[in-house]
């Protein structure tokens, strides 16, 4: 072109060019090396890992299981570290991405649903991310609860044998959304603190790679003790509905209750087609001693016979109230304390 002010236009853009395509090209150089620099430090820590494994020659199957625990963090967290990125923030940012990530998992804890705003400010600032892979027990029953888990993601088998009895197995799936280490709630909730954790009663063991959030035990006894001065007296329907524990002692308890109504029904039977007019005197006198006495009578001759009635109830009830009695009955918080 023979005109000057194309000819600076062209150039204008070819320089332009020039330049923003240098921008881009140190920003990915600046991209790839930071992402460089963590996957080699995630290298090196890999390498201090397998000379400390082989230094204490452990087992083919825990260095296995070590290298794939390494292996989901650095895919879960790409090198970076949450709690200290959090630190660095100001607290009312830290605060708002906290309740964020936490509060919807929090809520679903029917105890912590009923607290106020700034209680579950508090409880979302103390929870800390955890990780387990496949395979990995989170607590075994029996052991002691030091942590409460929310789950983001994975499942979980939850289950029990109650304390190893023969014949006895409950389990549950335990998905995003839920919680285990309920135990420490009672144990939180206690006006008479115990510096003995609580002992699991359930086997808590990840299906697939999980990823949640832990509240401590020191930290969730901070928020009960503040909770439990205000709405203490309602908590005890909140633990028995919702509590995985209470829910297997209760159905065992109506499960041995109906197996005791049917031994009782059949022997019942059985009993009147070998003699039908002996139960027939037998239930009119069971509905002649379930009257309420008239006023005036013997009060002592009413109670010999209801005493008399179920006696031949507990004969057939022995051995049923004997299994019900050999399941133990979970613990609940005495507010005794605070009521006085």
């Amino acid at each position: 072109s023979t005109y000057v002010g194309e000819i600076s236009f062209a150039i204008i853009v070819a320089t332009l060019g020039l330049v923003l395509f240098a921008l881009l090209i140190g920003n990915m150089q600046t991209y790839l090396q930071s992402t460089t620099v963590r996957l080699e430090e995630w290298r090196i820590q890999r390498t201090d890992t397998e000379q400390w494994m082989h230094h204490r020659q452990l087992p083919p199957e825990l260095r296995q299981s070590v290298r794939k625990y390494d292996q989901y963090k650095w895919l879960a967290t790409r090198g970076v570290d949450e709690e200290a990125l959090l630190k660095g923030l100001p607290l009312d940012l830290r605060r708002d991405i906290k309740r964020h990530l936490c509060l919807d998992l929090v809520r679903r804890v029917q105890l912590f649903d009923q607290m106020d705003e700034r209680m579950l400010d508090a409880i979302c600032e103390r929870l800390k991310p955890a990780l387990c892979t496949e395979g990995t027990s989170l607590v075994r029953e029996g052991d002691p609860v030091n942590e409460m888990l929310f789950i983001i993601r994975g499942n979980l088998d939850s289950y029990t044998t109650n304390g190893g009895r023969t014949g006895f197995f409950n389990s549950c799936r335990i998905g995003p959304g839920d919680f285990c280490g309920e135990e420490l709630l009672t144990w939180a909730l206690d006006p008479r603190p115990s510096v003995i954790l609580p002992s699991s009663t359930r086997t808590v063991k990840a299906i697939s790679e999980v990823e949640a959030f832990a509240l401590m035990a020191e930290d969730l006894t901070f928020v009960a003790s503040q909770f439990r001065r205000l709405h203490s007296k309602q908590l005890r329907h909140k633990f028995r509905f919702y509590s995985h524990h209470w829910r297997t002692w209760a159905a065992c308890f109506i499960q041995a209750a109906w197996r005791s109504y049917k031994k009782r029904k059949s022997a019942a039977e059985l009993k009147a087609r070998e003699n039908p007019m002996a139960a027939e005197d037998e239930l009119s006198q069971e509905h002649m001693d379930i009257n309420v006495p008239p006023p005036g009578s013997g009060l002592a001759m009413y109670a010999a016979r209801l005493a008399a009635s179920t006696r031949g109830v507990n004969k057939h009830t022995a051995s049923d109230s004997s299994v019900v009695s050999s399941l133990q009955k979970p613990a609940e918080p005495d507010f005794s304390v605070d009521e006085e």
